[in-house]
Parts: structure tokens; C-alpha cells; sequence
């Protein structure tokens, strides 16, 4: 690592946080629209739930690792570390415990509002946030499932961009 890096304030190596973020989720959209406008929105949705089905994956393991969650962490280490992706710090978002659930509600989406901005149609995101949030869950807890609650563009929740409920299945014992 370069030594740069300790020369920051922590303050400095929030706003860089903040930036690498931005730049990541620049990234993945202008490579998206890229695909898109080339090629078409169905060629493009084709390769970004095959891009998410691997880097969600990568994704988890690494925050895992990072956060010292054990094997199955529940709902708890999922929270944890649902909030540390590379775009939580970019996104408002809520959490709501109930029982054996954790709905996640993205209530502010940095890539709807930008596709909003620039006149574009919605991200049909719902698609690829099926395998991008249950492969998440299941990294971090094999026994979590992901349900989709509401997605564009199947809104169901008109006050979010989008919501997932992910459920903690308990194994019985033999």
C-alpha cells in the first residue's frame, strides 16, 4: 500500500472513501449505458446480472473477512455488511429488523436519479437485484433467502426506489 494513504486525515480518507465510491458506481454505469446504447438494454441487462452474479460474491466474502463475521453471521452481520458495499455510503437507505427478516429499503438510488437527470428510462434493476442481493446474503449466511418486495419495474413501495426482504432460515437440528 502507498505510504500516501497515512498521510491522510481521517477526514481526508472520508472524502477519499467517498470519491472511490462515486467513481466505482460511475464505472459500473457508464459501462452499463455503454452496453445499452450499442447494443441494446436487453444485451446489456444479460451482462450485468452474469457481472453481478460474481462481483456480489467477491463483494461479500471481502466484507466478511474485513468485519471477522464467522460462517453464518444472520441477519446481524448481513446489516453490517449490506452497509459497507462499495455504494452504501452513496445511497439513503433504512433497515427494518422483524423477527427473523431484515427488509432492506433503498429510499434515495444514486443510479435512478441519475438516469432520472439525464432523461433516461429507470434501470429495469430488478432483474440483476435478484442474484446481486440473494448471492450477497447467502455469502455472508447460507441460510439467509432474498425476496424482492419492490423494484423497478415492479414498484409495489412508491416511497423508495426499491426493497428486499431477506429471511434467516433456521436449520433444524436431527
Amino acid at each position: 500500500m502507498s505510504d500516501i494513504y497515512e498521510e491522510l486525515s481521517r477526514e481526508q480518507l472520508i472524502a477519499l472513501l467517498n470519491d472511490y465510491s462515486k467513481n466505482w458506481l460511475a464505472l459500473d454505469g457508464l459501462w452499463f449505458q455503454a452496453v445499452e446504447k450499442r447494443w441494446g438494454m436487453d444485451l446489456a441487462m444479460e451482462c450485468d446480472i452474469e457481472m453481478w452474479e460474481q462481483f456480489t460474491v467477491i463483494e461479500a466474502r471481502r466484507i466478511k473477512k474485513f468485519l471477522g463475521l464467522p460462517e453464518q453471521g444472520g441477519l446481524d452481520g448481513l446489516e453490517k455488511a449490506l452497509k459497507l458495499r462499495f455504494y452504501g455510503n452513496l445511497n439513503k437507505d433504512e433497515y427494518i429488523r422483524e423477527g427473523n427478516t431484515l427488509k432492506y429499503r433503498m429510499l434515495e438510488c444514486r443510479v435512478q436519479s441519475a438516469r432520472e437527470r439525464k432523461g433516461m428510462e429507470f434501470h429495469p434493476c430488478k432483474r440483476v437485484g435478484i442474484p446481486e442481493y440473494g448471492l450477497f446474503a447467502k455469502a455472508i449466511d447460507d441460510r439467509i433467502s432474498c425476496e424482492c418486495i419492490s423494484c423497478y419495474p415492479d414498484i409495489t413501495e412508491t416511497d423508495c426506489h426499491c426493497s428486499w426482504l431477506f429471511t434467516l432460515e433456521e436449520i433444524a437440528e436431527e
